[in-house]
């Protein structure tokens, strides 16, 4: 019946949300808690990322060889994946760490580049600019900074996920509770119905 598809639909999703949002709360307190783990593994992540995604690239350039002229691309992007995941595991967790610092830096460093160059775009088009410019170069001294304290920079991104992970798991949990709401006004409607 309709009416138990919907309810089985709502108790799978709302169970799967207070199972995702404990799990988010257990990895913020756990980064918190643990930060030198939480790096380590931090490091195993990158690592196993590369890997993963460099062999489904692989795999994926093969797919589409015979539709698509530039698979070789995707081919050489999957290869390299794989061989910096490979390293990243070998050179554990030095690699993945410098990985990581050095491509938040290149981050900082890119936007911030953009950022004054959008407020040069500004000032020739006689709009307000100043702001724009600020930003601009706020965020290319914090890509120095973040490529001069690698460890501080290492500890902002923990920082970062640990946050992530605590408000994505509260507002997971309160999406589980919305539905909850909602399971109990559908409920309500189809008592209703059959009332009727």
């Amino acid at each position: 019946m309709i009416s138990d598809d919907i309810r089985s639909v709502y108790k799978r999703s709302k169970w799967a949300l207070v199972l995702r949002g404990l799990f988010g709360i257990a990895v913020g307190v756990f980064v918190l808690m643990r930060p030198l783990d939480s790096v380590a593994a931090f490091a195993l992540v990158i690592a196993f990322w590369a890997l993963f995604d460099g062999f489904a690239n692989i795999m994926r350039a093969f797919t589409v060889r015979d539709v698509a002229p530039h698979w070789w691309l995707l081919l050489l992007a999957g290869i390299v994946g794989v061989l910096f995941g490979g390293a990243a595991l070998y050179y554990y967790p030095g690699l993945s760490l410098s990985f990581a610092v050095l491509w938040t830096t290149l981050w900082l460093l890119s936007g911030g580049a953009m950022g004054v160059y959008l407020a040069i775009q500004e000032r020739r088009a006689h709009l307000s600019w100043g702001w724009t410019m600020v930003l601009g170069l706020i965020t290319i001294a914090g890509g120095v900074l973040a490529y001069m304290y690698p460890g501080v920079t290492l500890a902002s991104l923990m920082g970062l996920i640990a946050a992530f992970a605590l408000v994505s798991g509260i507002v997971m949990l309160v999406a589980a509770a919305k539905l909850q709401a909602v399971e109990h006004d559908v409920k309500a409607a189809m008592r209703g119905t059959a009332n009727a």
